[in-house]
């Protein structure tokens, strides 16, 4: 379905927030919004909304599935300001939030869909999921100029670690069950990364619910939910398998020169299965078996 902005589709959409989960696609360009789309259906989201500029449009309409929304992604905290504007209209709703050429895995996605572990995870009293960013990249730049390639998507079986994430409120001690995580390109070319936009981790997946707000370091304002687990045991994390990064680096002109290719010692196939991303330690079943 199609709306004439976030404000049409408040009023002539809203049902689609009436249940759960929801995926929030913020299309930057055209590259793989259709194939970001259906992954999402795939795995379970009841709803998609599709956020995108004028321009950027998408083959993939599925009647009250799909709602595609124009919306301004490019300007300065407009995710932001989306994803917020969405949490006050859908308290108690599970959202997820990625960009176009970005795919969520969840431990055991091939055989649980997305409702089946949130419904555990709600029953753990979680009501935020910690997502890992794993960056993937095309192993031939010289076919693929944009860096994405599905069919050949490469990505890094190490080099990932987490700080102590510092609370400038306590004089810089360390927040409890909270760590800054980086690794993938953005540790790799992070002369070419701004500092602030570094870390890997984001709270993507998580319920909304009253006054709650998203941060624009992908934190929220709730404490809580930026933590990693419960205080009595491992919870369930996920990751975000994202083109994003290298699409990035390779398009913007003061990069692409200086990246020949992607590809070092520690470059492995992608397997497009959660397996990989467990057995690396890139997410954590917790106490879901």
């Amino acid at each position: 379905m199609d709306y004439a902005g976030l404000d049409d589709f408040f009023l002539k959409g809203r049902d689609a927030l009436s249940a759960g989960p929801v995926a929030l696609v913020f299309a930057e360009d055209r590259i793989e919004v259709n194939s970001c789309v259906r992954h999402n259906l795939d795995a379970g989201f009841e709803e998609v909304l599709v956020f995108c500029p004028e321009g950027v449009d998408f083959a993939l309409k599925i009647s009250g599935k799909v709602h595609r929304i124009p919306y301004d992604v490019y300007g300065e905290g407009a995710l932001v300001a989306a994803v917020n504007r969405v949490i006050e209209q859908a308290p108690g709703i599970w959202l997820y939030y990625c960009y176009n050429a970005e795919y969520l895995f969840h431990p055991f996605c091939e055989t649980r869909n997305i409702r089946e572990m949130l419904a555990f995870h709600t029953e753990e009293r979680r009501d935020a999921v910690l997502t890992y960013v794993v960056d993937l990249y095309a192993g031939d730049l010289g076919r693929h100029h944009n860096a994405v390639s599905l069919e050949e998507a490469m990505m890094d079986r190490t080099g990932y670690y987490a700080l102590a994430r510092r609370d400038p409120g306590r004089r810089g001690e360390p927040k409890e069950r909270q760590l800054d995580f980086f690794g993938g390109l953005r540790w790799r070319f992070e002369e070419h990364i701004p500092k602030a936009r570094r870390k890997i981790d984001r709270i993507a997946l998580f319920r909304a619910k009253k006054g709650l707000h998203l941060r624009p370091d992908h934190t929220f304002d709730d404490e809580e939910y930026n933590t990693y687990a419960c205080p009595w045991h491992h919870n369930i994390t996920a990751a975000i398998a994202s083109f994003r990064t290298a699409k990035a680096l390779k398009t913007n002109p003061g990069s692409t020169f200086d990246i020949p290719t992607f590809r070092w010692h520690n470059s492995i196939p992608f397997q497009w299965h959660s397996k990989q991303l467990m057995d690396l330690g890139l997410m954590e079943p917790g106490q879901w078996f």
